[in-house]
């Protein structure tokens, strides 16, 4: 049973033990990002959908660390690990077991990384697929959405700079806050490679878990670009 739909960004810079003294160049988002995991709390697992370079599922059990960004701090995916954490892991994954650890300890988090160059028809199936089997389960979930606006932002983006990010990111933006999930299923796949919104294929799956009708209620608690990269926080409620 699907009973929230939370979308955060999937920096690194997230983590305080990463960034030491820039950590506060940060702050207002990171808090936002632990409001949100918060707000997660009354579920009693977690659904995390994010992008990577290849498909993969990772069960609650998984354990990693951020020994790849350069320190090693390990999160988990649900209560019941064991085993050596993964310095493989993938980011969407490790920004969700950082929020649930911090948040929400006694969840268990499921992460379905989708690949960036999925076509919008398969994250649409992908989508309606995954909210036919929250449907079938009585146990109160909720989504999570690990994924970026574009990446091209500012001259220093990890993109460079590109003229057309800042409107898309702002329709991005916009389209999140009022819950228009026909305008993220609109999302173009050439031109988002093009911005560097490497996320397109995250938000997609957002829209066809909510179907044209969209979110009963939706809000953006904080949108930046500190890095020249599009971070948009956020709820949707079936």
């Amino acid at each position: 049973m699907l009973i929230a739909a939370a979308f955060v960004p999937s920096p690194p810079l997230l983590v305080p033990e990463l960034t030491g003294s820039a950590a506060a160049e940060t702050a207002d988002l990171r808090a936002a990002v632990l409001d949100v995991g918060a707000e997660l709390r009354a579920a009693a697992q977690w659904v995390v959908v994010g992008t990577g370079t290849e498909a993969a599922h990772l069960p609650d059990t998984a354990v990693g660390t951020f020994r790849g960004f350069g320190v090693d701090l390990a999160v988990s995916l649900g209560p019941a690990t064991a085993g050596t954490p993964d310095p493989q892991l993938p980011l969407p994954a490790l920004i969700a077991g950082w929020l649930r650890d911090r948040t929400a300890p006694v969840v268990r988090a499921t992460t379905h990384v989708v690949p960036a160059d999925t076509t919008p028809q398969d994250c649409a199936r992908f989508g309606r697929r995954l909210r036919g089997a929250l449907d079938a389960d009585r146990t109160p979930t909720a989504l999570l959405v690990v994924a970026d606006g574009p990446a091209t932002l500012t001259a220093k983006a990890p993109g460079a700079y590109h003229p057309g990010a800042q409107e898309v990111d702002e329709a991005l933006g916009a389209a999140l806050a009022v819950g228009d999930a026909a305008a993220l299923a609109a999302l173009d796949p050439a031109l988002c490679t093009e911005l560097v919104l490497d996320g397109r294929a995250a938000w997609q799956v957002l829209a066809a878990v909510f179907g044209s009708d969209g979110p009963a209620a939706a809000a953006t608690t904080h949108s930046s670009a500190p890095y020249g990269v599009g971070y948009h926080v956020g709820m949707w409620r079936p």
